[in-house]
């Protein structure tokens, strides 16, 4: 790409884009990709002007890199984006809003006073049918409000009050309907598919190709705990399929032979081949708005209950009209008390509050699946973190081979690369890497790969059982045995390492070492979570006593404990939300996955499983685990932005009926006072919870 640099300072750029007409589309697929790369923390593009602004944390050269090795209309980075485009989405209710403001100035300055008063009655018609329509559903409600003050208006020959109430109203509805689109398609395109390359079966062998390769009628395998990545019919074998995202089913789905399998589901047990429908993941995101719209997910009990209590304040509103018009006989003071309800306040700026908040996540990584999540995290006082993956590195590394049974360093290698590049998971990414680094090819040559839960993988090579995975599923399940002559050397292997066994026909054939770092921040955070209201930390870890318990001592949790299973993790989240505590659970993995379900809020890696992924409630990239803070710390607020709210809504708007029935503010002023209150903090609930600044102060920290 070639472009021009306009500005520059430490850490940023504005360039321009030179000879390039900058769609919509485009400018989306340059965002993405320049907030996809190393080099780059952050960058804007602004689609209008062809300028783009970069801010960099690593070297000057790489940011220039990255703009300069960019190259549009690239196919393979599509795929960054989803088929709707954001952009069109502002562009559309920018204009929407211009055209509402500019018609209104318009009309006041150029429409004679008769005309504009039949254009103020016709546009009365939709408001006064909503509020009958109200009323043959038998039920008082706002729009019932609203149509009873424009009706009073308009037959007082009060036209300026009547119009100003129906713009104000109007340009509300516009800022919640623009706000609300636009935050749930933030929030779908964080949730969308996150699948670079599958498995396609192809002339008898399985090969790795990028989801973008994939065409209609291609054989893609898909084994347990990975994510199907197409629509597709399964041609081969039997899988139980999570399709709680998609579907809301709380229990897996059997799929067999000639069954329909959906894009974003997650293969629980066994494995199936698909052939698929259609190219790309662009169904999975029309799919994820639909369910976003449709879930009650979306809605915390915050919002239930403002809605709620809005529509219980209509009558009061009503009976205090009636009221002061049978205290003081004067209509002018009823109306003045009519053009006020608390209705419109609560309806706009809480569902706004919690849409803004999970837009804020979004921006910071953090995916959350709906506001009630956020509302039980502000109540959190438990976390329970899994170990491998989350409080260490995601990115763990081999630092040794010890070869057994007479094989080498490399045949071990290659044989354990081979099985674990199949299946996601932090240590299985270290061998495969290290594979890699070695120049060691690892074709396939087994079949029948089996993943165990929380144990390891088991396959057949040349008819021989090939098991890798923990001591207890190498030695006490799969009953292996090690070489005699060998024991001294068993013995003598490091225990500050972890170690995955591989075996087989029933011998040890190699053990690999893997250093696990603990992250450096880990510590940090948890004193943070401490400072926000968490009172209990707890790791749990499949790692022996005395590994969990340096790691422990490092960390600074409340509790510890080792050689756990999945069913141990979910239990003592059974028990601790049994015992009246808030728990929120924090893992990568498939063996995390019953305690995510089971937690109050279930947080994923974004790197992890997607299964992991796919069951938890909110995910985060995990860069660094502050993002932790960061979502605690916008739960919290959200909280006190909401209680705030409602203190101003009851406090502003009681004020001004009280002043209205005292005959001190007239009708229009009550209701431009009424409606521009609504619309201010509408537009303060849509504020970001964290200063821009404090954003940028943690991303340099963290940097």
């Amino acid at each position: 790409m070639k472009c021009t640099i306009l500005h520059e300072s430490r850490g940023r750029l504005r360039v321009h884009v030179c000879n390039v007409r900058m769609t919509l589309h485009r400018a989306d697929v340059l965002e993405a990709y320049l907030n996809h790369h190393d080099a780059v923390s952050k960058a804007k593009v602004y689609e209008r002007t062809g300028d783009v602004v970069v801010y960099y944390t690593g070297s000057r050269k790489d940011a220039v890199a990255a703009l300069s090795t960019y190259r549009f209309d690239d196919p393979e980075l599509d795929t960054l984006v989803t088929s709707a485009d954001s952009r069109r989405i502002n562009q559309e209710y920018q204009e929407k809003m211009y055209n509402l403001l500019a018609g209104r100035v318009l009309r006041e300055l150029f429409l004679p006073a008769p005309l504009n008063a039949a254009y103020t009655v016709f546009r009365s018609i939709e408001f006064l049918w909503k509020g009958v329509c109200c009323l043959w559903r038998r039920k008082l409600e706002v729009e019932v409000l609203d149509a009873l003050s424009i009706g009073v208006s308009i037959l007082r020959g009060d036209f300026a009050t009547a119009g100003s109430v129906m713009f104000l109203l109007n340009v509300g509805s516009l800022l919640e309907e623009w706000t609300r689109k636009k935050s749930l398609d933030d929030l779908a395109r964080s949730m969308a598919l996150n699948v670079d390359k599958v498995w396609v079966r192809a002339q008898g062998t399985e090969v790795l190709m990028p989801l973008t390769k994939v065409h209609p009628g291609d054989e893609i395998v898909v084994r347990s705990g990975n994510m199907i990545p197409l629509d597709g019919t399964v041609i081969e074998g039997e899988a139980m399929v999570n399709q709680a995202a998609l579907t809301g089913e709380s229990m897996p789905v059997r799929k067999t032979i000639g069954a329909t399998v959906y894009a974003g589901t997650v293969v629980e047990e066994g494995e199936c081949v698909l052939t698929t429908r259609a190219e790309g993941g662009a169904n999975r995101y029309d799919k994820i708005v639909a369910m976003i719209e449709e879930s009650e997910k979306l809605k915390s009990s915050t919002e239930n209950r403002a809605l709620a209590l809005a529509d219980r304040l209509v009558p009061w509103c009503l009976g205090a009209t009636v009221v002061t018009y049978a205290l003081t006989r004067n209509a002018t003071r009823a109306i003045s008390c009519l053009m006020v309800d608390f209705s419109c306040a609560l309806k706009l700026s809480m569902p706004l509050a919690v849409l803004s908040a999970m837009r804020e996540c979004g921006a910071s990584h953090i995916t959350v699946k709906g506001g009630k999540y956020l509302e039980t995290l502000s109540k959190a006082d438990t976390i329970v973190f899994d170990k491998t993956g989350t409080l260490t590195r995601a990115t763990p590394k081999v630092v040794k081979v010890v070869p057994f049974s007479g094989c080498s360093e490399s045949e071990v290698l290659q044989l354990a690369a081979c099985l674990e590049e199949h299946f996601p998971h932090s240590m299985a990414n270290a061998v495969v890497r290290e594979a890699k680094e070695r120049g060691i090819s690892h074709e396939e040559m087994h079949s029948e790969v089996e993943y165990i839960v929380a144990h390891g993988i088991a396959s057949r090579v040349s008819g021989e059982r090939v098991v890798i995975g923990s001591h207890h599923f190498v030695f006490e399940d799969e009953h292996c045995t090690i070489p005699e002559d060998e024991r001294e050397k068993f013995d003598n292997l490091e225990p500050e390492y972890s170690h995955l066994y591989l075996a087989a026909s029933g011998r040890l054939a190699g053990v690999i070492c893997i250093a696990d770092p603990l992250r450096p921040e880990a510590s940090r955070v948890l004193r943070a979570l401490r400072g926000l209201g968490i009172t209990n930390t707890v790791m749990m870890t499949g790692d022996s006593e005395r590994t969990a318990a340096a790691i422990a001592k490092q960390v600074g949790v409340d509790q510890f404990f080792a050689e756990v299973l999945p069913e141990d993790k979910a239990a003592f989240v059974q028990k601790a939300k049994s015992e009246g505590h808030t728990v929120v659970m924090i893992g990568d993995g498939i063996n995390d996955s019953p305690a995510l379900s089971a937690a109050d809020v279930g947080i994923a890696i974004n790197s992890g499983a997607a299964i992991a992924r796919e069951i938890a409630d909110v995910t985060i990239k995990a860069d660094s685990l502050e993002e932790l803070v960061v979502l605690k710390t916008i739960a919290n607020s959200l909280q006190r932005r909401v209680s705030a709210n409602y203190r101003f809504v009851l406090t502003f708007n009681s004020a001004l009926i009280a002043l209205g029935a005292m005959g001190i503010l007239q009708p229009a002023s009550s209701a431009m006072l009424h409606n521009l209150s609504t619309i201010g903090i509408s537009l303060k609930s849509m504020t970001n919870l964290i200063p821009e600044e404090k954003s940028q102060k943690a991303l340099a920290e963290k940097n």
